[in-house]
Parts: C-alpha cells; structure tokens; sequence
C-alpha cells in the first residue's frame, strides 16, 4: 500500500516522501497514530513545504554531527577501575562511563552513541566506535587501567 508520509519513520522512510508499506502496517499504525495518509495531489503539495524545511534541519543536523566527529576522532580518555593481578577487572567499563568522560572532555556524545558490543573487562587500551549517525562515526581510545598500578606510577614520578 502507498502512503504519504507526514512525519519521519526510522526505516521506512521521511516526511513527504510516498513509500510502498505493507498494508497491516499502514491501516494499524501509521495511518490511525497520523504519521501517514492515502497519498493525494492536494495532500502533496500541502506537504512539499515542510518537506523542504525538514530535509534542511536533516542537512544542517548531519554537518553539525559530522564537525563532533572530526573533533572527537582519536581522542583519548583514560578510567580507572578495579583490577586483579591478571588485568581483568571486577567489574566493567559501560558506554555510560565512556560517554562521561568524553562529556567531561567537552565533546557532544551522548551515551546511544558509543557502539560497543560488550563492555570493556581488561585493563589495557581499547578502540572504542562512536556511531553519531547511520553513516557518520568515529574512533576514540580508552585506557583502561587498574586503581593501584595508577597510584604507583604517580608516585615514582615524583620522587
């Protein structure tokens, strides 16, 4: 079934655009919950200005991602964490943390976008994906390393 989309559906596709969806999920959501309607010429080029106007935020929203990801590739953060002898930690090292140490480093990353695939468990440097958008990403390098062996380092710095 072909509708006219009058809001942007993740996967399906933007405001304005006439997509071809299957018939159940058109009459059951899209159309009841009004992010659609039965495609027309008058309905079309009602929707033709807002269409415009959203494609322009969609563009300036992606170069506003695209400069955080030049900023933030190869940045390097670095958390301390619990370890044993071996170098496995007691815990983990979440997106979470990482995000907040990048927060902390002044950088626009919010936690949904670090792509990790399990949190990191090993002390040691680790390259972490940031996901920004579906085709913009960067890479950063997180340290992870054990409370103590920090604490020891500072010291024989300074004597």
């Amino acid at each position: 079934m072909k509708v006219l989309l009058l809001e942007d559906i993740e996967k399906t596709g933007y405001l304005g655009d006439v997509v071809n969806v299957k018939d159940g999920f058109a009459r059951n959501y899209l159309v009841p919950y009004g992010l659609a309607t039965i495609p027309t010429e008058d309905a079309i080029r009602r929707i033709a200005e807002a269409k415009a106007q959203r494609a322009a935020e969609r563009k300036a929203a992606a170069e506003r991602l695209s400069q955080i990801a030049e900023e933030v590739n190869g940045a390097e953060v670095s958390v301390k964490a619990a370890a044993n002898a071996q170098g496995h930690l007691f815990g983990s090292v979440t997106a979470e943390q990482i995000g907040s140490l990048l927060r902390d480093a002044k950088f626009e990353i919010s936690d949904n976008m670090i792509a990790l695939k399990d949190h990191l468990k090993e002390v040691g440097e680790h390259e972490v994906t940031l996901k920004l958008a579906a085709d913009i990403t960067a890479t950063v390098k997180v340290t992870v390393v054990a409370q103590g062996e920090e604490v020891e380092s500072e010291e024989d710095t300074d004597e």
